[in-house]
C-alpha cells in the first residue's frame, strides 16, 4: 500500500482522498469484532478505523477500548496497517470530553437526536443553528486537549442505531428537499471549524429486513465535497451497493461506516458455530466459525473500498 510509518488518522485520511480510496470503519462492542477487524487489516496490509458509539462504549469501558487498541497496535502494527480509533455518535459534550481525554483519535459529534420530532415547530434553521453552535463547542473542547484529534460534524438526520429495520427511522432524511445542501454543508463547515463531515446522502443507519437501501445521491456527495473541501464520512453503509460504495468513493467519500452488517455476521456465525458444537461449553472454542463469517465481509468491504478487488 502507500501508507507511511507512523502516519497520523489526518494523514491518512487525507492520503485516502488523494488516491480516491475509503478507510473503512468497523464498529465493535467484542473482542472477536476487534479480532476479526484487526486479522483482516494485517492480512490486506491497510489501515482501519474501529469505531465505539456511546452504548458501545458504556458496554467495553471507554478506558478498555483505548487500552485494547494500544495494545494491538502495539504488538500487530506495520506501515501500512494501524488502527485507528474513534469515539462515534457521541450525543453530549460531557462524553466528546472523556473520549478526548482518554485518547481517542477521533470523536463524532452527533447532537441530532436531541433535535428528531421537533419538525417544523423546531424550524430547520433554527435547528441547524443549534447544531452549529454545539458542534463548534464540541471542537474547543477537543483541540484544546488534543489538537491532533480529529473532530466530525454530522449534518442531516440518518438514524441512529444499527438494527435491522422494518421502517425508515422517525424524522430520517430521505426526501430530497431533506438532504443535505451543499450551501448548508459549507456554512456548517466554516462555523464549527469541523475536520471531517458525515452528510444526510440517501444514507440509513441499520438495513431493512426485506427490501434494499435507497439509492445514494452521488451528485450531491460531489457538490457538497466541492462546497466544503474536506473529507467526508459515510454513515449506514450497511447494505448499500459496490456500486453506489464506488461511485460514492470517487465523488468524495474517504470514510465508510459499516456495523449493522458485520452485527449480523457475528450472529450467523455464532448460531452456525452453536449447530456444530451443541455440547461445546468454553466461548473461546465456539468463535472460530463467528470469526470466520466476520472476516469474510470485513475482507470483502476493505477490498472494495481500497480498489483491490481485481
Amino acid at each position: 500500500m502507500f501508507f507511511k510509518k507512523n502516519n497520523s488518522l489526518k494523514k491518512i485520511v487525507r492520503e485516502a482522498e488523494k488516491r480516491k480510496i475509503a478507510i473503512g470503519h468497523f464498529n465493535i462492542s467484542n473482542l472477536e469484532q476487534l479480532k476479526a477487524i484487526s486479522h483482516v487489516a494485517r492480512k490486506l496490509d491497510v489501515p482501519v478505523i474501529v469505531g465505539t458509539s456511546e452504548g458501545e462504549r458504556d458496554y467495553l469501558g471507554v478506558h478498555h477500548a483505548v487500552d485494547l487498541i494500544k495494545s494491538y497496535n502495539k504488538e500487530h502494527a506495520t506501515d501500512n496497517h494501524y488502527l485507528f480509533l474513534n469515539a462515534d455518535h457521541t450525543h453530549s459534550l460531557e462524553n466528546v470530553r472523556k473520549a478526548a481525554e482518554v485518547g481517542y483519535d477521533a470523536i463524532l459529534f452527533d447532537p441530532t437526536p436531541n433535535f428528531v420530532g421537533r419538525g417544523a415547530s423546531g424550524g430547520k434553521e433554527k435547528i441547524l443553528e443549534e447544531s452549529i453552535k454545539l458542534t463548534r463547542e464540541a471542537v474547543k473542547i477537543v483541540k484544546k486537549i488534543n489538537k491532533n484529534i480529529l473532530v466530525e460534524g454530522e449534518l442531516g438526520y440518518i438514524g441512529s442505531s444499527s438494527e435491522i429495520r422494518k421502517d425508515i427511522p422517525e424524522g430520517a432524511a430521505i426526501k430530497p428537499e431533506d438532504l443535505t445542501k451543499p450551501e448548508e454543508a459549507a456554512r456548517f463547515v466554516k462555523e464549527t471549524g469541523v475536520d471531517m463531515l458525515a452528510p444526510a446522502v440517501g444514507n440509513i443507519h441499520g438495513m431493512f429486513a426485506n427490501a434494499p437501501e435507497p439509492r445514494l445521491d452521488i451528485e450531491r456527495i460531489r457538490a457538497i465535497k466541492q462546497a466544503v473541501k474536506i473529507p467526508l464520512v459515510l454513515h449506514g453503509g450497511s447494505g448499500n451497493t459496490d456500486e453506489d460504495f464506488l461511485a460514492a468513493i470517487d465523488a468524495g467519500i474517504s470514510i465508510i461506516h459499516i456495523s449493522t452488517e458485520l452485527r449480523v455476521a457475528w450472529r450467523k456465525g455464532l448460531e452456525e458455530s452453536l449447530k456444530k458444537n451443541p455440547d461445546e461449553i468454553a466461548p473461546y472454542k465456539l468463535m472460530a466459525e463467528d470469526l470466520k463469517e466476520m472476516e469474510r465481509l470485513i475482507e470483502k468491504k476493505l477490498k472494495l473500498f481500497s480498489k483491490l478487488l481485481k
